[in-house]
């Protein structure tokens, strides 16, 4: 990673926005690359309230310089400007001072579309989610099974190997490309050392379990997969973790209140409860015990969808919402729908 100068690559447009940062495409004049700029929201900015986006990305560049290994599915951060006046770069007058990091460009298309433009026109932004890691009815195009899960723990841990842990791990800050199943990190400013830390608005110091927290909301349901292709457009679990406690009870009583629906039996249930006590518990003394119950439950869900007697109408509502990423929205990203959904017809 090195300081660079923003001169040295061409914008090509705007991508996205989220709460922090705003995304644009670029191509590096001197190798070609496609890479992506990420800045401060402007709106931020402007009103000097971007100071803790300026935290956040000074931790993205101190873990990257200090990580004792590469992170495979974890998106390179390739350098950084000095902290400056980019308005004549970026053709605005913020007049402000920030500093804009540069990242090779993930591949894929993301899990969930952050911009609130994008639902607003009708987008699909929740249908990767839904069809790869929450509904992945096609898990056999794979040499293993839940891909997404498996990737994101493994991210995890060689985050833990380097002393850290990594947090904000929801379907808007992860890519994946369906044609190989490969998944991509694009944000690692939630970071916190391996020992804990009290988060921005002063809670509890965060542990590992937080990170486990994450994963039962955002890549795992107590739903039967939809029956109708409507039901693969939104996201899920998408309200911000509020309450550790809060969240883990609002699970057990959805999947409780399942049990008395035909999906609702099995082996599926108890996984997932005994997942959610022991998370509750904060009784994990590693990554290993959580990863073997995650893929127990996984594997339990899986079954019990295959056998479910609507199987044959909610396999084709997910060819018909496989379909919608053919639409010339997706094309923004790095991704060609028919090379990569073509295991799946």
């Amino acid at each position: 990673m090195e300081q660079i100068e923003l001169h040295r690559y061409e914008d090509t447009g705007k991508l996205g926005s989220g709460a922090d940062y705003e995304v644009r495409s670029a191509i590096d004049r001197e190798t070609g690359l496609q890479v992506v700029l990420k800045r401060p929201m402007p709106q931020m900015i402007t009103r000097q309230m971007h100071w803790a986006t300026e935290a956040r990305t000074e931790r993205v560049i101190q873990a990257h310089e200090s990580m004792t290994q590469k992170v495979p599915g974890l998106v390179p951060v390739l350098g950084y400007t000095e902290v400056a006046n980019h308005d004549a770069f970026f053709g605005d007058s913020l007049g402000q001072d920030y500093r804009v990091t540069v990242e090779e460009r993930a591949s894929g298309i993301p899990l969930y579309v952050g911009d609130p433009r994008a639902k607003i026109t009708g987008v699909p932004v929740g249908a990767a989610q839904n069809l790869f890691a929450l509904f992945p009815l096609n898990n056999s195009v794979y040499q293993e099974t839940h891909r997404i899960q498996r990737q994101l723990l493994d991210v995890q841990e060689s985050f833990l190997e380097s002393g850290y842990m990594l947090f904000d791990l929801g379907p808007q800050n992860v890519f994946f490309q369906p044609g190989n199943g490969e998944i991509t990190v694009i944000d690692c400013g939630a970071l916190v050392g391996k020992d804990g830390g009290a988060d921005s608005r002063g809670r509890l110091p965060k542990d590992i379990h937080d990170f486990y927290l994450e994963m039962l909301k955002f890549y795992t349901t107590p739903e039967a997969p939809p029956t109708e292709a409507d039901g693969y457009r939104d996201g899920y679990g998408l309200r911000p973790v509020i309450n550790f406690q809060q969240e883990l009870d609002e699970m057990e009583r959805k999947y409780e209140s399942n049990r008395a629906t035909e999906s609702g039996h099995g082996p599926h249930l108890d996984s997932a409860l005994r997942l959610i006590n022991n998370v509750r518990q904060r009784s994990y003394t590693g990554l290993d015990g959580f990863r073997q119950d995650l893929m127990e439950y996984l594997d339990a869900a899986d079954q019990r969808n295959s056998t479910l007697p609507n199987i044959e109408q909610a396999n084709q509502a997910w060819t018909e919402a496989l379909g919608w990423l053919r639409t010339d929205y997706w094309q923004r990203f790095v991704f060609d729908p028919e090379k990569e959904c073509a295991a799946f017809v």
